[in-house]
C-alpha cells in the first residue's frame, strides 16, 4: 500500500462556493501552517484509466495560483486529487478530496493558491474505491519576472467541421499558455453549420443531434467536445486562458439577443444565456468565478511583469445589437449619413461602461512591458471599397476586384492618369463587418486614447483567418499591432468565396492586402494557430497553419514573407501543410 503524503504542504480549508443553489466557483485551497497535511491510502499498482473521461486540465496561471479541473464519471464519488513538482508523484506538493455533485455536472475545479512561483507542476485525480486514476497533467505557476514569454493562441473549434490537429500541435509545441479567444464550441445542429459531404465521413456530428438550448443540452455538447484526444492531449500538456465568443451561447450573441435565437420558437434568450454560462463554468473555470458571479469573465493575467494579458468580453456583458449595414440602403441608394451617424453613436457601445472603464485602467496603471489585449473580434480598421462589398457573392465580384486592386496599386505608385471617378472607387469605403470593432468605433478609440503613447498589442480570433493589422487612431496615430489567429477547424473565406484554386485564393488575399490600408498579412484558406512570443525588446507573430483537406492534388504555397520550415505529413487521411511566417514588432 502506497501511502501519499502532503510533507510540508497542507490544506486548510476546502469550501464550495454557492449563490441560489448553483456553485459558481471551484473548489478554493490555501495554505498556512506546513505542518498541516492530507494522508490518502490506496494500492498504486491497483489503479487503471478510466472513469475520467473527460480527461485533465489547468486554468489561470498566475506566480501563486492555478486552477486543475477533470471530471469523474459518476456522481457521489469521493475522487482524490494531488499535485506534486515530479511526474513520479515521489513527493507531493498538495492533495485533497472532493465529492462530485450532479449540480456541476460531476466535474471538479480546485484552485490552488498559494503556490511558488516559477514551478512546473503535475497533477492527476484518482477514485480509489473505483480503483480509477486520471492521466497525468502538467501545469505551471508564472515566475516574477520573465524574459521571453510564448503564449499559443487560438479560436474557432467546430467539431463537426474537421480534426483538431491544431490542439495537438499547440500541446506539443514550446508554447508556456495557451490563449483560447472562443467559440470553443458550436451550437449548432449536428448536420448544421461546419458540416459538409466532404468531412462527413469523420462521422463528427453534433451531440445532442439538435441546436443546443437547455443547460443539459449545454453541458452534453461540451463532454462531446472534450472527448477529443486532441483537444484532450492539448489541456493535459498546458495550461489554458480562456474568454468565450458568440458560439459558446448563439451566434452573434449582444447582451440582449443573438442572431441564432428566436424567443418565438426557442424561450427566453436571458434563460438560454445562463445555462450556456453555467455550463461554461463547470467546464472551462477561469478565475473570476472568485467574484461569485459567472458573467464576469473580464480579467487580467500579469505574467513575469514582461506581459500584462487583459482579457476581454466583448460578447456578453456590454454589447449593445449590431449594425446591419442592409438597413441603410433605400430606393436611392446607400444612405450614407444615417449610417455614419449610427455608428459614431457614442450611447453604443462593444464593451459596456463598467468594463470599458476598467480596460482603460488597467491600460493606464500598468507596468509591464506589453500591454496584450485577448479577445475575440478583429479591432483594426477593415475599411474596403463600398463597391465590392455591394458585389460580394455576385457573378461579377471577381472582375470587380481585380479593377479596384488594379486602382488602388496605381495610387499607391502614384499614376497621374488616374480620374476622379477610378479615385472615388478605392477611396468610398466602408468597414466590412459590423460584428467587429469597426462596428462600435467609439469603444475603440478610447481604449487607444488611454495608451497614452503606449504601444498596444491585440490578439483576436472569430473570422477564422489569419490577419495581421497595423492599429491606428482616427487621427491616423499608429498606436499598435493586432495579431488574428485562425480557425482551429472552423470553415473561412475559402468557403464563401467557393474557392478551391489555389491561384485564385492567393489573388484575393493579394487584392485584400492592397485595398485594406493597415493590413499586412491575410491567409483566407488554411486552419491553424498562432504563437506570439514576447521579449522585452520585442514581439514575434508566427503563424503556423496548415490545409485540412481530403486527398487531393496537393496546393502550391508561395508567401511573400519568409518561409522558415514546410512540414508535410500525412494524418487521418488529411494532408498537413505547415507553414511559419513570421512578423517582427518593436516596442520603440
Amino acid at each position: 500500500m502506497a501511502q501519499k503524503n502532503t510533507g510540508r504542504r497542507g490544506f486548510i480549508k476546502k469550501a464550495l462556493i454557492a449563490t441560489g443553489g448553483i456553485i459558481l466557483a471551484p473548489n478554493f485551497i490555501s495554505c498556512s501552517n506546513d505542518d498541516d497535511s492530507f494522508q490518502e491510502d490506496y494500492d498504486e499498482s491497483q489503479l487503471t484509466n478510466k472513469n475520467f473521461d473527460q480527461g485533465v486540465a489547468s486554468f489561470d496561471p498566475t506566480s501563486s495560483s492555478v486552477i486543475i479541473w477533470t471530471r469523474y464519471a459518476s456522481a457521489n464519488s469521493e475522487v482524490i486529487w494531488e499535485v506534486s513538482t515530479d511526474a513520479t508523484f515521489d513527493t507531493t506538493l498538495r492533495s485533497g478530496k472532493i465529492t462530485t455533485e450532479t449540480s456541476r455536472d460531476l466535474t471538479i475545479a480546485v484552485e490552488l493558491a498559494e503556490l511558488e512561483s516559477d514551478q512546473k507542476l503535475y497533477y492527476r485525480f484518482i477514485n480509489s474505491e473505483d480503483n480509477a486514476i486520471s492521466v497525468v497533467g502538467e501545469t505551471i505557476t508564472l515566475p516574477e519576472q520573465a524574459s521571453e514569454v510564448k503564449l499559443a493562441v487560438c479560436s474557432c473549434s467546430n467539431y463537426q467541421a474537421g480534426l483538431f490537429n491544431a490542439y495537438d500541435a499547440m500541446a506539443t509545441s514550446e508554447a508556456d499558455i495557451i490563449v483560447h479567444l472562443g467559440d470553443y464550441f458550436y451550437e449548432h445542429e449536428a448536420g448544421g453549420y461546419g458540416s459538409s459531404s466532404e468531412n462527413a465521413f469523420l462521422n463528427r456530428f453534433h451531440e445532442p443531434a439538435h441546436e443546443i438550448l437547455s443547460l443539459e443540452d449545454y453541458r452534453t455538447r461540451y463532454k462531446q467536445y472534450r472527448s477529443d484526444k486532441s483537444l484532450q492531449l492539448a489541456h493535459q500538456k498546458k495550461p489554458f486562458i480562456c474568454v468565450w465568443d458568440d458560439h459558446e451561447i448563439a451566434n452573434d450573441t449582444y447582451k440582449e439577443g443573438a442572431e441564432n435565437h428566436d424567443e418565438a420558437t426557442e424561450g427566453s434568450f436571458e434563460t438560454r444565456k445562463q445555462n450556456a454560462l453555467q455550463a461554461y463554468s463547470e467546464f472551462l473555470p477561469f478565475s473570476q468565478l472568485s467574484s461569485g458571479k459567472n458573467d464576469i469573465i473580464y480579467r487580467s493575467i500579469n505574467i513575469g511583469n514582461l506581459v500584462n494579458l487583459v482579457m476581454l468580453d466583448t460578447r456578453v456583458i456590454g454589447r449593445d445589437k449590431q449594425l446591419n449595414i442592409t438597413d441603410y440602403f433605400t430606393d436611392t441608394g446607400f444612405d450614407g449619413l444615417a449610417f455614419q451617424t449610427a455608428l459614431s453613436d457614442p450611447s453604443r457601445s462593444l464593451l459596456g461602461a463598467e468594463q470599458l472603464s476598467w480596460v482603460t485602467g488597467q491600460l493606464q496603471g500598468n507596468n509591464a512591458k506589453w500591454q496584450v489585449l485577448g479577445q475575440q473580434v478583429i479591432m483594426g480598421n477593415m475599411y474596403i471599397p463600398a463597391e465590392l462589398l455591394m458585389a460580394f457573392g455576385t457573378a461579377n465580384f471577381a472582375t470587380i476586384l481585380t479593377e479596384l486592386t488594379t486602382i488602388k496599386i496605381r495610387l499607391q505608385q502614384g499614376d497621374p492618369t488616374l480620374t476622379d471617378v477610378e479615385k472615388a472607387r478605392v477611396n468610398t469605403v466602408i468597414p466590412y463587418n459590423l460584428d467587429a470593432w469597426d462596428g462600435y468605433p467609439v469603444d475603440r478609440e478610447i481604449i487607444y486614447n488611454a495608451l497614452s503613447g503606449n504601444k498596444l498589442v491585440t490578439l483576436a480570433g472569430d473570422t477564422h483567418n489569419a490577419w495581421h493589422n497595423i492599429l491606428k487612431s482616427q487621427n491616423g496615430t499608429e498606436v499598435g499591432v493586432e495579431l488574428a489567429t485562425s480557425s482551429v477547424s472552423s470553415p473561412g473565406f475559402e468557403t464563401y468565396l467557393g474557392a478551391t484554386n489555389p491561384e485564385m485564393i492567393a489573388g484575393f488575399e493579394q487584392a485584400m492586402t492592397t485595398l485594406i490600408d493597415g493590413l499586412n498579412y491575410f491567409d483566407a484558406s488554411r486552419r491553424g494557430y498562432l504563437m506570439a512570443t514576447f521579449t522585452a525588446s520585442e514581439v514575434k507573430s508566427e503563424w503556423i497553419l496548415f490545409y485540412q483537406n481530403l486527398i487531393r492534388q496537393r496546393l502550391g504555397i508561395q508567401y511573400h514573407f519568409r518561409r522558415s520550415h514546410l512540414v508535410d505529413k500525412y494524418i487521418n487521411r488529411y494532408y498537413i501543410f505547415i507553414v511559419t511566417v513570421f512578423f517582427m514588432f518593436s516596442c520603440g
